[in-house]
């Protein structure tokens, strides 16, 4: 009796574990796409981003970026690091 109680509570932990798998992964597909992936940053946005980071408001460009792409705040922080000025001709 007791083996049996055993592999009924293993059997519904692994059933448990394959239910949230299967959750994370739907709700990972139904994220919107990255941007720094997905290409999803307009020359506009950006060239405001430069003018927002190059004054020192930094928290307000990650904010931008955010209400635009739908980025996490990490990614747009990472995002807005890495911004660069295009150089000169």
């Amino acid at each position: 009796m007791s083996n049996l109680l055993v592999i009924l509570l293993l059997t519904a932990v692994i059933v448990a574990a394959i239910i949230a798998l299967i959750i994370f992964a739907v709700r990972a597909a139904q994220r919107p796409r990255n941007a720094l992936v997905g290409g999803g940053v307009g020359p506009e946005l950006v060239e405001r981003l430069l003018e927002l980071k190059a004054s020192g408001q930094f928290d307000q460009a990650v904010f931008l970026v955010r209400g635009e792409t739908g980025m996490s705040h990490r990614t747009a922080a990472r995002f807005v690091r890495k911004l660069r000025p295009a150089p000169p001709p």
